[in-house]
């Protein structure tokens, strides 16, 4: 038997591995089949505003006309606002503002929140769109909603964050957003019927418009108008913009409690002066 030298045997099995490794170089990887995946590209935002320092205080005086008539500490108070228990600053924050004047109370609150999706598949703008198409059709409003069924969406997050990942809260939120938004057709008859009166300043039929998708407001924004009579109280309205900018959802609720049973809320003016806290909010985030 031949007798092979240890240096040279070595010389062998080294020229095998370069060869080897030359072959992966060039392209013949047992796994040259399996197409790349891309990471779906990240939302514009990482973090959110404080919230209660997101309103100025000059549109919080003209939100809250009763603010003005109090003495300075507790207007100060008024204000500043009550911020939301969160425990997530970067991904969900609010602010709450309350103020009584002599004719009516006036109430406003402000949410954010920021979609994060845990499916590399699927981007954080599109997360945010279902969630904020599922606050849409709670309103029963869906002429904006994203083509294909929103819930195929969700079953494929769900199936991702399934594999050791905590569920995206967003489910959570949207979710308790569709439980606890008032039916479509309560909101259509108080529409039709209680916004009319005979007091100066109310909403005429023809002024007031019913919850309705709004154009040029972010990515995507809807309006919910809900005026209520509940038994021998006073009237209260309230009317919330919702809008997606990216992937951030944006809530502004704005509302009034008239003092007597027979003052009726001006719909046409809490609709405009929401939009416009919208509009503005929009901006900030943009900014």
């Amino acid at each position: 038997m031949a007798y092979v030298p240890g240096v040279a045997l070595l010389a062998a099995l080294a020229v095998g591995c370069s060869a080897g490794a030359d072959s992966d170089a060039n392209g013949t990887d047992s796994k040259a089949g399996t197409p790349a995946v891309t990471p779906a590209p990240p939302g514009k935002y990482l973090t959110l505003p404080a919230p209660c320092r997101a309103v100025p205080r000059s549109t919080l005086k003209d939100l809250l006309p009763g603010a003005a008539e109090l003495p300075g500490d507790q207007q100060d108070k008024v204000f500043r606002g009550s911020a939301a228990v969160t425990y997530d600053t970067d991904r969900k924050v609010g602010c709450s503002w309350k103020a009584d004047g002599p004719n009516a109370t006036r109430s406003l609150s402000i949410d954010l929140e920021r979609v994060v999706s845990y499916d590399p598949a699927v981007s954080d703008d599109d997360r945010a769109d279902t969630v904020y198409a599922k606050k849409e059709k709670a309103a029963g409003l869906s002429a904006s909603a994203p083509p294909g069924p929103p819930d195929e969406k969700d079953k494929k997050g769900e199936a991702s964050e399934g594999s050791g990942k905590a569920k995206d809260p967003a489910d959570a939120d949207a979710d308790a957003t569709d439980s606890a938004a008032p039916s479509p057709s309560g909101g259509d008859d108080a529409n039709s019927g209680e916004s009319t009166g005979g007091t100066p300043g109310s909403s005429s039929p023809e002024e007031a418009l019913p919850s309705r998708v709004l154009d040029d407001l972010g990515d995507a924004a809807f309006l919910q108008d809900l005026p209520k009579k509940a038994g021998s109280t006073a009237q209260h309205h309230t009317v919330s913009v919702v809008f997606r900018t990216s992937n951030v959802v944006v809530t502004v609720r704005y509302a009034e409690q008239p003092a007597l049973v027979t003052q009726v809320p001006d719909g046409k003016e809490l609709q405009e002066k929401a939009q416009a806290l919208a509009r503005k909010l929009a901006e900030t985030l943009s900014e």
